[in-house]
């Protein structure tokens, strides 16, 4: 079976860290989507780490990493994490897969990418402008180029192509930056990639799982962010869900075992798009500054808000959760009253249902309030331990989202987790 792991709000969950504890009972770890805009932050020793692209697992002995199909790469970005990870003892050669299919982000994509949101100006989508989702156009329009293509005698020349008909859209854009610039790092670092073993990943894992190896997907952003069903158009250019991992890894739905949804006991927010709960006031700032805020890919300031159950009920149905996380609980130790929503009020009438057309303007929220716990809960290492305001917090989020809580994480380091 293959078990996934994902987030369900718009990103920054907290899933770098709960994929790096639950690696310990797994084969093979395998990211499935996204590319070098999601940022999943691990603590190795007390140091700080970020990984873009290589799953999470990749600290711990005898697991393989496998970087799926579904996930675009940036040589660049890629590079620079296997130097990080080899700074810290570890080989990465031995313990990192990349499947052939997976698509390669271009620096002329990078361009596109920033060139398309200089021209949405006051509309822009908050892209952290990498070169994602013009990869992705490559990738579904069939002009991209895959990691397999890089091996290829004719690799230069099938650069050369897609190039060419990157320049002519820049140059109907107004777009004059140099690219040679973005260049030659660019091919300095195919090197990095050629080091890494390159396989047949849909073969790979469907063996594995017939061998009875454990495998965990591990998701990057968040539910709220996915092509189909987030905040459109404010989303990604990927299947953040759980049904994307059948299509980023190449196994079938009926390999799905457990799915284990994150979510942090507030909301957060980075770039542009509506966000009904977010709070301009005293408390959103408070908020940023307890649970120190600030995108781990982007550095950006994120935008912070109530808990919002209406779009969390909604994120465990379309996934399929069985096993809910909540992440950062101790933040929320200094307020005496916690705010959640319950309801959207659109057009006058209340619902529990997430709409169609998401827009901060067309939403009202109902909340409903709670009492805070008033304790440290980084200090709580048991279930035990935790403050009965907490638990009734813990039970009303579980009956409004028919979804049992897992785990809750109190604290940044890999032992600040709470099994239920």
């Amino acid at each position: 079976m293959i078990d996934v792991l994902l987030g369900l709000q718009w990103g920054d969950e907290g899933k770098g860290k709960i994929v790096d504890y639950l690696a310990k009972d797994y084969d093979i770890i395998a990211r499935f989507q996204g590319g070098p805009n999601a940022g999943h932050t691990l603590y190795v020793k007390d140091e700080k780490i970020v990984l873009h692209t290589i799953p999470s697992g990749v600290f711990h002995d005898n697991i393989i990493n496998v970087i799926g199909n579904g996930v675009v790469i940036d040589p660049i970005t890629l590079e620079k994490e296997l130097e990080s990870i080899k700074s810290h003892g570890v080989d990465p050669t031995s313990k990192i897969l990349v499947s052939d299919r997976a698509h390669i982000i271009l620096p002329t994509h990078r361009a596109l990418d920033k060139a398309s949101e200089l021209a949405k100006g006051k509309d822009k989508i908050g892209s952290t402008l990498k070169g994602i989702g013009p990869t992705y156009m490559d990738k579904t329009g069939r002009n991209g180029i895959r990691v397999g293509d890089v091996i290829k005698a004719d690799f230069k020349e099938r650069y050369n192509t897609l190039k060419e008909k990157h320049v002519k859209l820049l140059n109907q854009m107004g777009f004059t930056e140099d690219i040679a610039a973005y260049e030659k790092g660019f091919f300095e670092s195919l090197a990095a990639l050629k080091s890494l073993k390159v396989i047949n990943g849909e073969y790979y894992l469907n063996n594995a799982i017939k061998a009875g190896k454990r495998i965990l997907a591990e998701g990057a952003q968040g539910t709220m962010l996915d092509i189909d069903f987030g905040t459109y158009p404010f989303v990604t250019s990927s299947n953040t869900i759980s049904a994307g991992l059948c299509n980023g890894l190449g196994v079938p739905p009926t390999m799905v075992g457990k799915v284990f949804g994150i979510t942090k006991a507030y909301c957060t927010r980075v770039g542009s798009g509506p966000f009904p709960t977010e709070l301009h006031d005293a408390t959103g700032d408070k908020l940023r500054k307890l649970g120190g805020e600030f995108g781990a890919t982007t550095g950006r300031p994120r935008r912070c808000g109530w808990l919002d159950l209406v779009a969390l009920k909604y994120s465990c149905m379309i996934n399929g959760v069985t096993d809910l996380i909540i992440t950062k609980t101790d933040v929320l130790d200094d307020f005496d009253t916690l705010e959640v929503a319950t309801s959207y009020i659109i057009d006058g009438k209340a619902t529990d249902q997430f709409p169609y057309e998401f827009t901060t303007e067309n939403i009202k929220i109902g909340y409903e309030s709670h009492a805070g716990w008033g304790v440290s809960m980084a200090d709580c290492r048991a279930i035990s331990d935790l403050p009965q305001t907490f638990m009734n917090y813990r039970k009303f989020i579980e009956d409004y989202t028919d979804v049992k809580v897992s785990f809750i994480s109190n604290g940044v380091a890999r032992e600040a987790l709470i099994e239920l």
